[in-house]
Parts: structure tokens; sequence; C-alpha cells
């Protein structure tokens, strides 16, 4: 689509990790080229994505915002939706990417969708930048399973990320408001820099809350209906590749409805060639992501150790030997050329 220069142009200017103690002092530090860093050649900020895509195509297509599906029907002739707003139209087809809580996908799949939670709540939000904020994304493990991580932006800000362990309770369907007070009670009693995230959180407007539960879905398609990305293959970010599934899923299931004329055999295509893949990348470590989230004293010490560990001089060696290609990674995935 020619966009890969406007999306480098909007990098992060995040250069590697640092693991940090709750008195801030870097454990270790592993720059983007780096076998063990989180950082990848192009970080880019998903809002800045959806607008360089949104731009590019806006001209000719036609969107309607702030707006949901409350039904639809399928029949021969085709698709009939029916949104919010009171809009009606019937569609060739409908695509559903509106990630893990799609309400959609219940229309058309009913409970078939099953979900792994991973034992982790989220939190994301912007803070404004802080003496401590550099280029560099900071990871800090605290007690009772917490893991702080904040990482620059491009736009003069920090975007900070809160996870803890915790059984599954419903948090993503409280309101906004209660999702704050219960996140600043779970880390108030953590030294670092909580109270500035704390009063982040507080005036935040872009907070936002979900499980980490990875969607495991029988089926893609059903009729005239199909899902990519999240709502049909969510991989969590501690498997990563989410983006990358998600614009893949995109260009393959546009690519097969491009040389299909039967809308069915292009969806099972799509189907076929990317559910290997999915099936691979949602298989974690053994142990993951508990043995990451520690919730005892002893537990966070051993941890910040192995991370010491890591980034010492004869195990860096070894990694990079190991991880050298990590540039050009091994390709796991043939994608077709479709035009």
């Amino acid at each position: 689509m020619g966009l890969e220069q406007k999306i480098k142009e909007a990098n992060t200017t995040e250069v590697g990790i640092r693991f940090v103690n709750t008195r801030n002092r870097t454990i270790a530090e592993f720059a983007k080229d780096d076998a063990l860093s989180m950082t990848q050649e192009l970080e880019i900020l998903r809002g800045d994505l959806v607008s360089i895509l949104y731009e590019e195509v806006k001209e000719g297509t036609e969107f309607h915002f702030g707006d949901s599906i409350e039904a639809l029907t399928q029949n021969d002739e085709g698709a009939l939706v029916k949104f919010k707003s009171g809009l009606e139209s019937n569609f060739d087809l409908v695509i559903i990417a509106e990630g893990i809580g799609s309400k959609t996908r219940q229309l058309v799949f009913g409970n078939e969708v099953q979900f792994r939670y991973l034992g982790i709540y989220t939190a994301y939000f912007t803070a404004p930048k802080a003496a401590t904020d550099s280029e560099w994304a900071r990871w800090c493990n605290a007690t009772d399973g917490i893991v702080f991580l904040i990482r620059p932006d491009n736009h003069g800000t920090t975007k900070a990320c809160v996870n803890f362990r915790v059984p599954e309770r419903g948090y993503e369907k409280i309101p906004i408001q209660e999702q704050k007070q219960l996140l600043i009670d779970k880390i108030k009693h953590v030294a670092w820099e909580a109270p500035r995230l704390i009063e982040a959180i507080r005036q935040s407007d872009d907070f936002y809350m979900e499980r980490l539960s990875q969607v495991k879905a029988t089926h893609w398609h059903h009729g005239r209906v199909a899902m990519i990305g999240d709502a049909s293959y969510c991989v969590t970010p501690i498997g990563g590749v989410g983006t990358d599934l998600a614009i893949t899923g995109a260009y393959v299931i546009a690519g097969e409805l491009s040389k299909n004329h039967d809308y069915q055999q292009a969806f099972k295509a799509y189907e076929n060639q990317l559910r290997p893949y999915v099936t691979k990348v949602q298989k974690l470590p053994p142990g993951v992501p508990r043995l990451v989230y520690p919730k005892s004293k002893t537990g966070v010490a051993i941890l910040n150790f192995f991370f010491s560990l890591a980034r010492s001089k004869p195990v860096k060696f070894v990694l990079k030997m190991l991880g050298k290609n990590k540039k050009q990674p091994k390709q796991q995935l043939q994608l077709p050329d479709y035009w």
C-alpha cells in the first residue's frame, strides 16, 4: 500500500527495554537489536497506525462512527444488518473485526467461541512524561503479581500499562471509574512510581482495562460473515503478534475474495492458510505467564536475579549467537502475492 515510510516516521522512538526494581535501579537492559528485547524494529501506537490506514482509504470508503450492530440476519441475497442508530442495510458480506469482546460475533456464532483466560488483567492509559522517562521502555515487577510497563511515545507523553494476576472477576464489565479505583487500590502500596501513575489513572481519558484471554473459535466464518483479528484468534500481548495477525488476516481475506468468485471458498482458503500459524503462536511456554508475575518478595527477587543473569557477558554472548538474525527472522508464514 506504500505506507511503510509513513509508519517508520510515526515510530514511538523506543530504543529498547530496561528491567528495573522498585527502587528504579536497572537490573538489565536490552536494546531493540538484542535477542531478548521486547522492542521490535517497527514500534507504532495503535492510534497512529489506524490514522494512517484511515487517511489512505477514507475517500473511497463509507464510515459510520459511534454506531454498532444490533441485529444480523442472513439469506441467499445478503446479510441484513440493523444498527443501534436505527440504520438498516443489506450487505453482500460482513467482516467482524471488533476485537476480543465482539458483540457481533455473539450474534452470529453464539457461544461457540471459547476463551482461555491467562490469569492476568491489564490496564492501559496515557501519563504525562516525567523526568525518569526516556527512549527506553521500563519493566518493573512488584509483589502481588503486579507488573508495570512504561513506554515512550512520539507525542510527548508516556504510555503506561499495569498488569496484575487475579482470578477472572469480570472487571472488564464494570464502569470505568470503578475500574480506575480498583487499579489504584491494587497498586497504591507499591513504591516505585505508583503515586505518579495513580494520578495519571485519575486524569486519564483513554483508560482501558481488559482480561488477557485467548480466543478459541471453532470456525472463523459462517455464511456471509467472517471474523479476523482478535475477534477470531486473539493471542494476547503475552504471546505477541496481535497486530501482525490482524493485518495479515485482513490481507489474506481480501486477497482470497479478490481471486475467488465464491465467497465461501474464499473464506475457507483464508482460514486454511492462517489457522495452523495461529494454533502455533497461541501455545505459550510452560509456566507463562505465572512465572513472570510472582506474588511474593522472594519470587520477585528470583525473577530479577534471572533478568540480571541474562545480561551477563557469557549469557549475552550465547543469546547473541542464538538470536543474531533477529532483524531477519525466519519466515514462519508464507503469504501469497495476490496483486
